[in-house]
């Protein structure tokens, strides 16, 4: 058998299932790539591999689109790790540089301060662009949140708004995956979050960011109806931008 092309992100929000697909039998099957998420989506989209951990934003662009297994990068209210980071209050936000890494998150901060927060604000990728606030996405938000005057955790923002959860990134096929493939990879991601006390153990100390609280009780990776339920409605307020 041909092997399957995978690409998962590069964050610690995903080493749970990095540790899990390492330790299975499932690691002799594939062809694992790392990568930062708008890489990740752009590979599913394009066909360079079959399936990838993408940024939900991304799930309409890709051909054939299957989401697959039980498990999600998601949260239940606050992630601690998806930010609008602001020298304003929300309500005089203006200028907004976007995340050059992301997709779904760009696309939350959108919805957000359109929809909830009710602004109209002018966005930038350029880098050196001077804006009221920023949005920024995983590992380079650890311990930033004092930096900033204020800092809006868009998966607690999402629950205020909705009152529902949040996926920001699915495990996403571009093509007919074999069932049994299927389960022993749902098995392998199991595997993982089950590790997670070991995981966290191997992880580089970070004085400034409770990674323990991080992967045990902000994420949230089951899969779950009320998470399919928020990522449909999430794609139609993307519609509405």
């Amino acid at each position: 058998m041909n092997k399957i092309k995978i690409s998962a992100v590069a964050y610690t929000n995903t080493k749970p299932f990095i540790y899990g697909i390492e330790h299975s039998a499932v690691l002799s099957q594939i062809d694992l790539s790392l990568d930062i998420p708008s890489d990740c989506a752009a590979k599913v989209i394009d066909g360079a591999v079959d399936l990838g951990l993408i940024p939900v934003a991304a799930i309409p662009y890709v051909p054939n689109a299957t989401i697959i297994g039980d498990y999600c990068i998601g949260s239940v209210g606050a992630v601690n790790s998806v930010f609008i980071f602001s020298n304003v209050p929300a309500e005089q936000i203006r200028t907004v540089r976007l995340d050059r890494e992301s997709r779904t998150s760009n696309n939350l901060a959108k919805v957000l301060l359109k929809f909830h927060f009710k602004q109209e604000v002018h966005f930038t990728k350029e880098a050196d662009a001077v804006t009221d606030a920023i949005v920024l996405i995983g590992d380079r938000t650890f311990g930033k949140k004092d930096n900033y005057a204020f800092a809006y955790d868009m998966g607690e923002e999402w629950m205020k708004f909705t009152g529902l959860p949040f996926v920001y990134a699915a495990w996403v096929a571009n093509r007919e995956i074999p069932e049994s493939f299927v389960n022993e990879f749902n098995a392998a991601l199991k595997l993982g979050l089950e590790s997670r006390a070991e995981v966290i153990k191997n992880l580089p100390e970070n004085l400034e960011f409770d990674l323990e609280d991080y992967l045990m009780h902000k994420l949230d990776f089951e899969l779950t109806e009320k998470k399919r339920v928020a990522l449909n409605l999430f794609l139609s307020y993307i519609e509405q931008l």
